[in-house]
């Protein structure tokens, strides 16, 4: 308790860790308040009937940041960034000059990459803007729906698209944390009020094995990914020794740490992101007078409506978008080159080619054991929606797991700045 005091007098302490936190507060203030600005000719009574119990709709929301559940002008959030985001990645592995721009050149590169995603989630909320909008006609939940009102409509929802994702940049550079992750944080936080006030005047003792299972899930989550997230594979690294006129130089022994979960949970906002488009597409087909759509339209409905099937991809998603997304942000080759460009080689390995291959095979091994623990804790919540019957429990897993890696990552970079502020 004393060293937590001490954490919170040095924050306050430090002009400038406290200046970033409060731009952040301010940041996820603005964000809320156009959560809560709905666009126009919204039926709220057709709507609320709409979201009850809608599993699809429910992890939409997640993304969007609690903006969809209102109509909101953030109704789309930033799945269009994040989707752009995972299209460019995927073609990094299609294009050397996509992969060279975001491997080797340096911050410079990243900034190019961040934009080309920021221009390529442009048309991708557009067409999402006019998917959830047809969506929602056919509900009933928007009052009207002519030419110029899906035209306003799209825009106003694009525009708002644009400024959440323009806001998670201001986030990202001038605050502390990932600015698109502290936005779905938030969206979730915020809606743990009414998630609670529900659960208290809807409670009744039969349900109470329901809730108690519920809370071991949320307790072995949040152990588990605290466990994961911290835990590391030291690889020991040796510098040679070398002489510079009269000084003698290197001869330290370190060790270089490989965390078990490189990707965090990246992978998670993955594979909900791919798995949301068939979801929509059934929606959207759904009111089409063509036979064939319609068929096509029923398959995908029963296939995203069976939780095993939609469970099994989930696992599998997450399992193919940790190891792929480990090996976008981490290349043993640079390492190994770094490693030996600073004279530094790992004992009975030989530098270059070797220390790379030795690296990658550890780095893949490890990372196995992420993947199946991010992919079954994913799951873990549709099993129990299986067993319980009871379909918040699915989006509140998720909601859980996403919260729990952004606190931490969160946690870990006040402490940085706290050590820097130190030295």
């Amino acid at each position: 308790m004393e060293s937590f005091g001490n954490k919170i007098r040095l924050i306050i302490s430090d002009s400038d860790l406290r200046k970033k936190i409060l731009f952040v507060a301010f940041a996820l203030f603005v964000f809320r308040l156009g959560a809560n600005i709905p666009i126009p000719g919204v039926n709220l009574e057709r709507l609320g009937d709409f979201f009850e119990g809608s599993q699809f709709l429910g992890l939409l929301n997640i993304f969007s940041g609690g903006g969809l559940a209102n109509l909101s002008i953030f109704m789309l959030g930033v799945a269009p960034y994040i989707t752009a985001t995972i299209i460019l990645q995927l073609l990094t592995m299609i294009f050397p000059r996509l992969k060279e721009l975001y491997h080797e050149e340096g911050e410079a590169g990243r900034r190019k990459f961040a934009q080309y995603s920021r221009l390529l989630a442009v048309p991708l909320a557009v067409m999402q803007g006019y998917g959830l909008l047809a969506l929602l006609r056919n509900s009933g939940a928007l009052l009207s729906f002519t030419f110029f009102d899906t035209v306003v409509n799209i825009v106003v929802i694009v525009a708002g698209s644009v400024l959440l994702m323009w806001l998670g940049e201001l986030i990202s550079r001038y605050g502390i944390g990932n600015g698109v992750s502290l936005i779905i944080f938030a969206g979730i936080v915020a809606s743990l009020p009414t998630a609670l006030s529900q659960v208290f005047f809807t409670f009744s003792p039969a349900q109470i094995p329901t809730y108690l299972a519920f809370l071991a899930a949320a307790a072995v989550i949040i152990a588990g990914v605290v466990v994961i997230s911290e835990a590391e594979r030291p690889i020991p690294i040796t510098y040679a020794k070398r002489v510079r006129g009269m000084k003698l130089y290197g001869g330290v022994s370190t060790y270089l740490p490989l965390r078990v979960n490189q990707a965090g949970v990246i992978p998670i906002i993955f594979a909900l992101s791919i798995l949301l488009f068939p979801q929509m597409i059934a929606n959207f087909l759904s009111t089409s007078e063509n036979a064939v759509l319609l068929g096509i339209a029923n398959v995908l409905s029963q296939v995203v409506n069976n939780i095993w099937i939609y469970g099994s991809f989930y696992f599998v998603l997450v399992f193919l978008f940790t190891y792929f997304y480990t090996a976008v942000t981490f290349d043993p080759d640079a390492i190994a080159t770094n490693l030996q460009k600073s004279g530094a080689f790992i004992p009975g390995v030989r530098p270059g080619v070797q220390t790379a291959e030795y690296i990658g095979n550890i780095l893949y091994r490890i990372t196995l054991v992420g993947a199946l623990f991010l992919g079954g804790i994913a799951v873990m919540p549709f099993l129990m929606q299986a067993i319980t019957e009871n379909p918040a429990l699915a989006i509140g897993g998720t909601g859980l797991l996403i919260v729990v890696s952004v606190v931490l990552d969160l946690i870990k970079k006040i402490n940085a700045q706290l050590s820097m502020r130190e030295y």
